[in-house]
């Protein structure tokens, strides 16, 4: 059977729900027993978002392999259940940079580059890739931004193309539009989405859906509109109304008949029939009204919640499978440096310190690690949070009152985090540091080891800088367990306190792990801590 393509489309505004939608999309299809993989393609000239500000992008995703991706395919990795590549996200910067390349080397043979053929040609070649890497049955690809951007133009020119090419039995086009509500009038306007879909159709592409998204009810007369004005099936327009549940998002598509309406179109025969019981359980229970715990996220980055988009579902994840409710207070690490936020923190019944680059807001984060050690709050730190847990335990527990990271102080004499040895001649930025799936080998008898169950485990990282070994045997002296190291034993993994209820760090990130069915274990043990500290027992 030839692959079949479903492209995402974006209309009307960006930040539609374009990604998680694809992202129930794939889950429709891989519950009719359909191998699906999903590949996202960002018109930025950048690279990668790996050197990119949080501010501007949110959170830098990272898979197995090292690849640094959009946010979004977190969103296809948790709600699919897959495990991505690095061909699964590539930019408009990755295109252009392997076409110059190219050019430089003389594989064009002295032929005018043009973005047609080029341009298009290398899209499409990395849209093949993904499909011969994975061999899956089904490739949904989402396209970042929206119909109209200038820089989106090469990537919908090269799916008009390959539509042509695979043939249009393959592929179906998805288009994911805003329906605007006017206050004054008190309706929903469907000529946005009008204009939007004309746009689409100049440059050669009729979408075959039409996803229309809203804060308000959807009445059927507006369907009705949009299927005439856009020459869409009316079984073909779904109304997707806001929903408080990110994870209900598949039922609705499914109760909207989005699954069977594409086996239909593309010609394919489910081999299973979709079970949705367990996802029904995982979203009545996200509805279901459970004890409340407070959760400190002291970040540097917390305006935009997005920057932690992967630790806020952790938690959430780990939260549900404990019969609790996180309830998440967003602390500026750098505010808690002029004494304000501290009522967030000191109210919290569980503390997480989130990585991050970058000088600003450290000693706010340092604080947070004494004030949660001292007071025996539970403490989960993710990369830069298990190093300024380090960092503050020499100062006031070593006495090492200068004690720092180098990558904040490069003369203090206590360098207890310190730059890894393969980084020390690396200028580049982008896709340099440790990155990917590495192995993490446990201690007997460790909060770490008891909440994992496993001797081993893999685990995705990004850093550059690591616990010096030179202080292992001094801070293990003092109350420091090094629970996680790995299999080589150069690097510590994990770090924990022995004479606390729940204060664990790891160098590696362990949100990018974590899955509604399956809430990753060093996030059920803060949760599971934090509970027992805000009173509450586990739900049998």
């Amino acid at each position: 059977m030839p692959t079949k393509y479903i492209f995402f489309t974006g209309g009307v505004v960006s930040s539609v729900g374009k990604g998680v939608t694809a992202a129930a999309t794939g889950l429709l299809l891989k519950s009719r027993g359909f191998k699906v993989t999903v590949q996202k393609l960002d018109p930025y000239i950048n690279v990668d978002p790996g050197t990119m500000s949080p501010y501007q992008h949110g959170e830098v995703y990272v898979l197995d392999d090292g690849a640094e991706t959009d946010l979004d395919l977190g969103h296809y990795e948790r709600f699919v259940d897959i495990r991505l590549g690095r061909f699964s996200n590539f930019t408009t910067g990755q295109v252009y940079a392997e076409v110059i390349a190219k050019e430089r080397h003389g594989d064009y043979l002295g032929g005018t580059i043009q973005v047609i053929p080029h341009i298009t040609n290398e899209i499409k070649r990395r849209i093949g890739l993904v499909a011969k890497e994975t061999g899956a049955e089904v490739v949904i690809l989402e396209i970042g931004g929206t119909v109209g951007d200038i820089e989106s133009q090469p990537f919908l020119e090269a799916l008009r193309q390959l539509r042509n090419e695979v043939g249009r039995e393959n592929t179906f086009f998805v288009h994911v539009t805003w329906l605007p509500y006017i206050g004054a009038t008190q309706e929903l306007k469907t000529k946005p989405t009008q204009h939007s879909v004309a746009a689409l159709r100049s440059i050669g592409i009729s979408p075959n859906m039409i996803i229309a998204r809203s804060d308000y009810p959807v009445e059927d007369g507006l369907c009705d509109k949009i299927a005439l004005f856009c020459d869409v099936d009316k079984r073909a327009v779904v109304p997707m109304v806001t929903s408080q549940v990110l994870y209900e998002v598949p039922l609705l598509l499914e109760e909207a008949g989005v699954g069977d309406y594409l086996v239909e179109r593309l010609g394919l025969k489910a081999s299973i029939k979709p079970d949705w019981g367990p996802w029904k359980r995982l979203v009545e229970q996200v509805k279901k009204e459970k004890p409340k715990v407070r959760i400190a996220i002291v970040g540097k980055y917390v305006e935009l919640k997005d920057a932690y988009m992967s630790v806020r579902e952790a938690i959430a994840h780990a939260a549900l499978s404990l019969g609790l409710e996180a309830d998440i207070q967003w602390v500026l690490s750098s505010d808690l440096e002029k004494g304000k936020g501290w009522e967030l923190v000191k109210s919290a019944d569980g503390i997480i310190v989130p990585g991050g680059f970058g000088s600003r807001g450290i000693e706010g984060k340092i604080q947070t690690a004494k004030y949660a050690r001292e007071e025996k709050i539970p403490y989960l730190g993710l990369c830069l949070g298990m190093q300024v847990m380090c960092v503050e335990f020499a100062r006031d527990v070593l006495g090492y009152e200068d004690a720092n990271s180098t990558e904040f102080d490069r003369s203090t004499a206590h360098p207890v985090i310190d730059l890894m040895l393969e980084q020390r001649a690396i200028t580049d930025m982008g896709g340099t540091m440790r990155l990917g799936l590495c192995p993490c080998v446990l201690q007997p008898g460790t909060k770490a080891a008891a909440a994992y169950g496993e001797k081993l485990v893999e685990e995705r990282h990004r850093h550059r800088w690591e616990f010096n070994n030179a202080y292992k045997e001094e801070f293990e002296e003092a109350g420091m367990t090094f629970s996680g190291i790995s299999p080589d034993g150069l690097l510590v993994e994990i770090a924990e306190l022995k004479d606390h209820p729940y204060m664990v760090g790891s160098q590696f990130h362990p949100e990018f792990l974590s899955r509604p069915m399956r809430p990753h274990p060093l996030f059920v043990g803060l949760l599971k801590a934090a509970g027992e500290k805000a009173g509450f027992k586990e739900e049998k």
